[in-house]
Order: C-alpha cells, then structure tokens, then sequence
C-alpha cells in the first residue's frame, strides 16, 4: 500500500483526538487521523453521552414510579410503569450512533483523511496501521498521540461472566436485580444510582471512609442522603476480595476487618481508569513518563520534538471537556498560532442525583493559600428548586479576603451541571465577588444561587 505524509497526524478519534484535527483542518494544516473504533472515543461510544442517557432514562422511570406509588405531592395518579431496558439501550445507541456519524462528517468537513485501523510507532515520525485491507505507513512532520484511558481491571476480579465494567453495564439488556458496585467514585455512584431507580438492589462497596471522596464532605452529603433514600447499601471502608465459588456473590472484608458475601447477578468494578499507553509502539519512540501517563509541558508537547499528547493518556483530569481544550490548542500551535491554556477553569460535573460542580479550588485548598470569604446559598431558599422538588443542595462561591478574587465554585443540586458554564467563565474571566453579585440573574432560576453566594460572601445576602 502506498505511504501517507502529512503536516499532521492524530492517533485517536476521541474527543481530543477528533476536536484537534477538525480545528487543525480548518486551519488548513494537512491531517491525518487513525482510530481503531468509531469516531468519538470511550466518551461518544461507551461513556459520557450513552451513560447519561441511561441516567435520564432511570429518573424518568422513577419519576413514574414514585407517581404510581400514590405519593407524588403534584397530584399526578399513573399506572404502574414497566421498564423495557432493550429499547432504552436501542434509543441509547440510535444516539450514539447519530453522534458517530456526525463526528465523521465533521472531519470529512474539515479535509481531514480518516485511516480506520490500530497505529504502531515505528519511529517519531511514522507509523504503520493495520488496516482491513492491509498496511498503511503514514509519515508526518507532527504526531498528536490521543490513545485516551480504559477501565482499570482488578486481578481479584477480572472482567467477564458477572463481573463487568462501565462499558458492559452501559449495553444491559435487562436490570439486575442485585448490583454489586465495586468503587464510590462518579462513575460507580452515577451507574449505581441510575440502576437503583430502574429497580436493581444495590450495594457499593468502597474501600475509603466515604463515596466521593475527592469532594468535601459538605458537598457529597445531599448525594448521601439520596443514596440512602433510593435503598442503596454503602460498604464504606470494605475491601472487595474476589468472587464467590459459584459466581453468585461478591466477597467482601468489611471495615471491622470480617469477611462477608454481597449477593449479586451483576459486579459492576468502577476502581478508575488507566491510560492507554500499550499496543501502539511505545518501545519505538523515547518518552518521559510521569507515572503510567505521557509527560507534558504546559502546551502538551513530549519529551520528543515533533511529538504532542492530550487528553487521558496525559493523566489526571481525565475529562472530555479536558482533552478538547487541548486537542484545540495543539491543533493552533502546529498551525503556527501562539496559545496555551489554563487549567484552573476546567469545570468537574458528576452526574448523580443531585449533581455535583465544581470548578477551581476548594475551601481547604484556598484556605492553604491565604485568608479566604465563603459564601453559600441553599437551593431551599431557592423559588425554581421548589417549584422543581430539588430543594436538596447548594451553590458555595470561595474568594480572596482581601481583592475578593473568586479562587472557586462548588455547587450540589438537581440540574446544576447546567451552571458549571457560568462558574467556569466567572473564573477564566478573573470574577470578582462584585462582578458576580453586580450581574442580573434571570428569576426564577437556579442560576439565582450563584448570585445569592457571592452576595453571602460580600455580606448582604438578600433571600437568605
């Protein structure tokens, strides 16, 4: 097969991957981009957009089923709902694959070459592709390596039969009726939750002193609450060992160090994700690592000149929204264009009932860098949370003592991923406590919160 040059050459098609060489095309940069899948990545395929709307899917069937209960105080009287959770997943993939097409679209739009097929180094300027119809060598001035991450596996607990991960509890065809959740990150307490409300008895276990542990605990108790109120058991401080003898039951060290079994049809291990770093001719080439992830400077070039990387493999935060701020820079550094990026704005969402934001630092880190204000707003002082039945959870805004510099944004609530936009701006903009309470928040809304926090921090709140 003939061989390929190009400016630029993108290995991975997910959402920093495909973001880089769109922008990279626009800019009239000559691009190749190989991915072994379908264009979007873990994100687009097995991910963020078809797990969220599994969790729509499940609030909405509870919504029905708390109204057939006879206990919904709007008045609502329903039947009995049903779930048929194969026409839930046929929905989900009709928009994963929507997604998929657009994607590639998109690319095509932009005259970028799609090479479908797994990419090896041979050196740090070409690679060869296994293609379905034999080897293609590409040659390029600049490689962007966009491998991204997969679900970390446990030894104990390998994948297959009962014990799955994200991406196979994403494709269920029928709700467990006992879940067994193996890690109380954002992953297993959004999956977990979503299977609660389908009807599946659920247990987590988690190994640390709480779920969701890398936000305070101030911020995780609404989520708590929930948990509890959805019957969801919580094994904090548990360690999982390994699968019963007939595949029946997770076994469990609980916290007062007994050993224990938690019946299961279905193990969901949700301990992280690990970067993709083997299988594409890492040997061949020479970089830093820092850990098990690629090292980066600050404009995500390599130890290697000619050689970028973005996204998971790069290490933590491990989101999308990440990956593409940084495939959109690269792609304007190869094009001649002078960018860098701030991380400090990168809002975190995660996707359990209620939502969790945060953008920024947290008390306890602003507290280490000086004198702080903290403001927070409850959501039960809030007329549209009310009027919504999300009266659990509240926006806190953390700034300077003394120019009143807002440091962070941490809100928890129904809905408030939608405001993560406006913390995230009031940061990448330099927001000062003023600047947020001097702005005119359209009433009713959540949004109100926001506004109210600053005013709370500034001393004069208004509806609290």
């Amino acid at each position: 097969m003939k061989e390929i040059s190009c400016k630029l050459l993108v290995i991975g098609a997910g959402p920093g991957g495909y973001i880089c060489a769109i922008r990279a095309g626009q800019l009239g940069v000559d691009t190749v981009i190989v991915e072994a899948g379908k264009p979007g990545g873990t994100c687009l395929n097995v991910g963020c957009i078809p797990s969220k709307a599994l969790i729509h899917a499940a609030e909405e069937f509870e919504k029905v089923a708390h109204m057939a209960g006879g206990k919904s105080p709007l008045g609502i009287s329903v039947s009995a709902p049903v779930l048929d959770l194969g026409k839930t997943i046929a929905w989900k993939d009709g928009i994963v694959s929507r997604l998929n097409s657009g994607v590639a679209g998109l690319l095509k739009k932009a005259g970028v070459k799609t090479v479908h097929g797994w990419a090896m180094f041979r050196d740090g300027k070409t690679v060869e592709v296994e293609t379905e119809t034999g080897s293609q060598v590409i040659r390029a001035e600049t490689i962007v390596i966009a491998t991204g991450s997969a679900p970390v596996e446990l030894p104990f607990l390998p994948f297959g039969g009962p014990v799955i991960s994200s991406t196979e509890a994403l494709a269920l065809s029928v709700v467990p009726k006992k879940l067994a959740v193996v890690g109380g990150g954002y992953i297993g307490l959004e999956l977990g939750m979503a299977f609660a409300k389908m009807g599946a008895e659920v247990t987590l276990v988690e190994a640390l002193p709480r779920v969701l542990a890398q936000y305070d605990a101030e911020l995780t108790r609404p989520v708590v609450k929930r948990l509890a109120a959805l019957g969801v058991e919580v094994m904090t401080e548990a360690k999982a060992k390994g699968l019963s003898t007939k595949g029946d039951a997770l076994l469990v060290e609980t916290a007062d160090g007994k050993n224990t079994k938690v019946s299961a049809d279905k193990i969901l291990v949700t301990v992280g994700r690990k970067p993709v770093t083997e299988g594409w001719g890492l040997d061949q080439i020479d970089l830093d690592m820092s850990g098990k992830f690629i090292r980066i400077d600050d404009q995500c070039r390599t130890s290697m000149r000619g050689i970028f990387a973005i996204g998971d493999v790069t290490g933590e935060p491990m989101l999308a929204h990440r990956a593409m701020a940084q495939g959109e820079m690269v792609a304007e550094i190869v094009a001649g264009h002078k960018r860098n990026w701030d991380k400090r704005a990168i809002p975190a969402v995660c996707f359990t009932d209620p939502e969790l934001v945060t953008v920024g630092l947290s008390p306890e880190e602003a507290k280490a860098q000086g004198e702080i204000k903290i403001g927070l707003f409850p959501f039960a002082a809030n007329g549209r949370a009310m009027t919504k039945l999300g009266e659990d959870g509240f926006v806190r805004v953390v700034a300077r003592a003394d120019n009143h510099l807002v440091l962070g944004i941490q809100a928890v609530g129904q809905g408030v991923s939608e405001l993560s936009t406006a913390f995230g701006l009031a940061l990448e903009m330099g927001a000062r406590l003023e600047d947020i309470a001097g702005t005119i928040h359209a009433h009713p809304t959540q949004g109100e919160g926001f506004q109210e926090a600053a005013l709370k921090a500034l001393g004069h709140a208004l509806h609290i």
